[in-house]
């Protein structure tokens, strides 16, 4: 079994989204039994609680928010759907990937929005964003494929709060674990007594923008998606697939 991952996104108004084409050539040029992404595809930088009251904060607004990342949804997943098409069509070997979304915290920033004002309730929610075609886990609830568990974060301990290491990930959980929420990569692999291999992944991050926030150094992070190769009882071979690749390969080859 291969299984891509698509890390956080954090698809936002007026900036770039031609990656995610280069992305959605790639899966079609290699053809994964799975796709999942990870969460935090949406920004939603309206409902950020971080930054109201400043001046960055002002001219946001949800309908841009949803709109942005519903066009990108479909810059990634419409190609793929027509090759799925062209296949079934010619009557060729046929591809049909499950396709997985685990909704991140910056998606569930629609759930807490709903939460602190009840008007709001019924006229904004999940119903907005553009998954149709996903298969959708709730916020925090894992998905395990093949004893490997994918999930935006696990939690550490009774505050709830995301483990801070790829170590920390394998030693806590006990089990093949992927995330992704931190905005850099990190992979740390081990052994069970009975010889069986276990790894824990952080996707990094998959956007060209840089966040504020972040500042110089930690906007030098890794950028790009995976695939991990023969997934097979909580078993697999990790293999990074950098932005700057996906750039370089299919940044002429597709045109947005």
């Amino acid at each position: 079994m291969k299984i891509a991952i698509i890390p956080d996104t954090q698809v936002k108004p007026d900036k770039p989204t031609e990656h995610l084409l280069w992305a959605a050539q790639y899966l079609i040029d290699k053809k994964p039994d799975v796709i999942v992404m990870i969460g935090d595809w949406w920004d939603m930088e309206s409902l950020s609680s971080y930054d109201k009251g400043k001046k960055s904060f002002e001219g946001r607004r949800y309908i841009r928010d949803i709109e942005a990342g519903n066009e990108a949804m479909s810059l990634f997943i419409d190609p793929i759907k027509r090759e799925i098409n062209r296949l079934i069509k010619n009557k060729k070997k046929s591809w049909s990937p499950r396709l997985i979304f685990t909704l991140g915290n910056h998606e569930q920033r629609i759930e807490r929005a709903i939460e602190s004002e009840s008007m709001l309730d019924g006229t904004i929610g999940y119903k907005d964003l553009n998954l149709d075609d996903w298969e959708v886990f709730s916020f925090l609830e894992p998905v395990v494929i093949e004893d490997v568990a994918f999930c935006h974060y696990f939690t550490s301990g009774i505050m709830g709060r995301p483990v801070s290491s790829a170590r920390a990930l394998l030693t806590k959980k006990m089990m093949s674990s992927v995330m992704g929420h931190v905005q850099d990569k990190d992979i740390a692999s081990g052994k069970r007594a009975d010889g069986k291999r276990l790894t824990a992944l952080f996707v990094g991050i998959f956007y060209q923008h840089d966040e504020d926030y972040l500042g110089p150094q930690g906007n030098n992070s890794w950028r790009g998606i995976w695939m991990l190769n023969e997934v097979s009882n909580g078993s697999f071979d990790e293999m990074p697939v950098s932005l700057n690749f996906l750039r370089d390969r299919y940044g002429k080859r597709v045109a947005k």
